[in-house]
């Protein structure tokens, strides 16, 4: 089943579902991570993203927990908090930016970065989506190393100064995390993983599914 909760007109659903139908020939699988991964590749027009795509401790089942309970949804840039849907559930989605301006001008760092570090005790048990900025994916990989845990951190940073880099941190930590491999990524590849995690959750088929292992 396919709720797509972005689609408010008849006119969207029917693209809504052409799309889906186009993408499930080159995502041929039915898995909780092969809906996500179909999901990219339609936010993006990429299909290399069925390759990229990243899973490691059980993020789908963490993802779908943290959203029925109503977790925060942190995230870097006002462009993911726009775009994550705020239909079907509960959970309040909150830039960082609006904590961040004057850590930043105190310290140096980038407003994404200090509006973690502004909020670092509000974070724990959050949702973490980082599409946008490897400094603060950074950033948060350094102060999980330093104690607080989130429920899930979706990391799919873009850019070729850190970028790459920093996924594969956020890959090496013991927390849920759904990453992309490599330059690729952006906050439209960010915001398909919590959409669809989202419409899973909303979903009782996903009830029934068991605990994933780490997919890479």
């Amino acid at each position: 089943m396919n709720t797509d909760l972005g689609a408010h007109t008849r006119e969207a659903m029917e693209i809504s579902e052409k799309s889906r139908a186009i993408v499930r020939k080159i995502v041929t699988g039915d898995t909780p991570e092969d809906r996500i991964r179909q999901r990219c590749v339609m936010a993006t027009g990429d299909p290399a993203f069925v390759e990229l795509m990243r899973f490691n401790n059980a993020p789908v089942e963490a993802g779908i927990k943290a959203i029925r309970e109503g977790a925060v949804i942190f995230t870097d840039i006002r462009m993911a908090q726009v775009g994550i849907t705020k239909r079907g559930h509960k959970c309040e989605v909150r830039c960082v930016l609006d904590a961040g301006s004057d850590m930043a001008e105190r310290t140096g760092a980038t407003r994404t970065s200090a509006g973690f570090m502004a909020l670092e005790k509000e974070l724990d048990g959050s949702i973490i989506v980082i599409g946008n900025a490897p400094s603060a994916a950074l950033t948060v990989c350094g102060m999980i190393e330093r104690g607080f845990k989130p429920a899930l951190f979706v990391a799919t940073p873009v850019g070729f100064v850190n970028a790459a880099e920093s996924k594969e941190l956020v890959r090496a930590l013991d927390v849920p995390s759904i990453t992309c491999v490599g330059t690729r990524g952006g906050t439209p590849v960010a915001v398909a993983v919590v959409n669809q995690i989202v419409e899973m959750a909303v979903d009782e088929v996903y009830d029934k599914i068991p605990p994933s292992k780490s997919v890479e």
